[in-house]
C-alpha cells in the first residue's frame, strides 16, 4: 500500500450526515484480494455504496490506518466512511465513525472519544441487544445475520422477523437507523426493509462481483425500488464526510 498523506479532521466538522436508504458495503480482503481491495471499494462507491466500512480485524493498528487511508482517498466524500472496532484509527483516518460489535467498546464511551459528529454504529443479534445498544446511544444497527451467509457461517440466520422485532418498539420512531446484513442480495433485499431496515449492508454480493461498479448498482436499485414502495418517493440526502453545506 503506497503512503497516503495525512489529512487533520476541521475542527468545526459538522454531524456525518446518515445516508438513508443505505448501501454499505463492509470490506473483506480475503474477498476482494488485498492489492485489488481499494480499486473495488472505489468501483463499488462508484456503483451507488453509500456507506463503507472498513473491516480487517487481522490487520494491525498501523496497516489498518495505511489501508482505511487510501479507502478514504479513493471514495473521497462519495461515501460515510467508518472503521470496524477500532475507535484510535478511526479519529486518525478522519472517518466518520465507528462500527462497534455487540461486545465492544459502549458507544457511550466511544463517542467521548471520537472527534464530535461521529457516527456510531452497533452490531446486534437480538431484541434485548439492540434495545441495550439503543440506550447506549447508538446512532444506527446493524441487525443479522437475515439469512445464511458465507461470511458469517457459525451465525444463525435469525431472518427479517429480527428486523421487524426490532423495528416494532413502539409507536415511537426509533431513534437509531437500522440496517440488515447476512446473505442479501437483489432477491430477498425487499423482505428486509419492509421489516423496517433503513438500508442493507453486503460483503462478497458485491466485492466478489466481477464488476463491483455493477453489482453495487443492481442493489441500489433494489433497494431504492423497495425503499420508495415503503416510505414514497426519497429526497437526495447528502452522504459523505462534509461539513457545514457540503452536499
Amino acid at each position: 500500500m503506497s503512503p497516503v498523506p495525512f489529512r487533520p479532521v476541521p475542527e468545526n466538522i459538522m454531524p456525518s450526515p446518515f445516508p438513508e436508504p443505505c448501501l454499505c458495503l463492509v470490506t473483506d480482503r480475503r474477498v476482494a484480494g488485498p492489492d485489488d481491495l481499494v480499486r473495488r471499494v472505489a468501483l463499488a462507491v462508484e456503483g451507488g455504496v453509500n456507506m463503507v466500512q472498513v473491516r480487517e480485524k487481522d490487520l494491525p493498528g498501523g496497516l489498518l490506518l495505511e489501508l482505511t487511508r487510501e479507502i478514504s482517498a479513493a471514495i473521497e466524500d462519495r461515501a460515510v466512511l467508518l472503521v470496524n472496532e477500532r475507535v484510535d484509527v478511526a479519529s486518525a483516518a478522519g472517518a466518520n465513525g465507528v462500527q462497534l460489535g455487540e461486545e465492544a467498546l459502549g458507544a457511550e464511551t466511544a463517542r467521548r472519544l471520537l472527534p464530535a459528529g461521529s457516527i456510531i454504529g452497533r452490531s446486534v443479534h437480538s431484541v434485548p441487544g439492540a434495545a441495550d445498544a439503543i440506550a447506549d446511544g447508538a446512532d444506527f444497527l446493524v441487525v443479522g445475520a437475515m439469512f445464511a451467509s458465507d461470511s458469517h457461517p457459525g451465525l444463525r440466520a435469525a431472518g427479517p422477523e429480527l428486523m421487524r422485532a426490532i423495528a416494532k418498539r413502539g409507536p415511537v420512531p426509533l431513534p437509531a437507523a437500522l440496517i440488515g446484513i447476512g446473505g442479501i442480495n437483489t432477491n430477498n433485499l425487499d423482505h428486509v426493509i419492509n421489516a423496517g431496515a433503513s438500508g442493507v449492508a453486503v460483503i462478497r454480493g458485491i466485492l466478489a462481483a466481477s464488476d463491483p461498479s455493477a453489482a453495487a448498482h443492481g442493489l441500489k436499485q433494489a433497494l431504492m425500488e423497495s425503499w420508495e414502495r415503503r416510505t414514497g418517493p426519497a429526497s437526495p440526502a447528502p452522504h459523505g464526510r462534509s461539513t457545514a453545506g457540503n452536499d
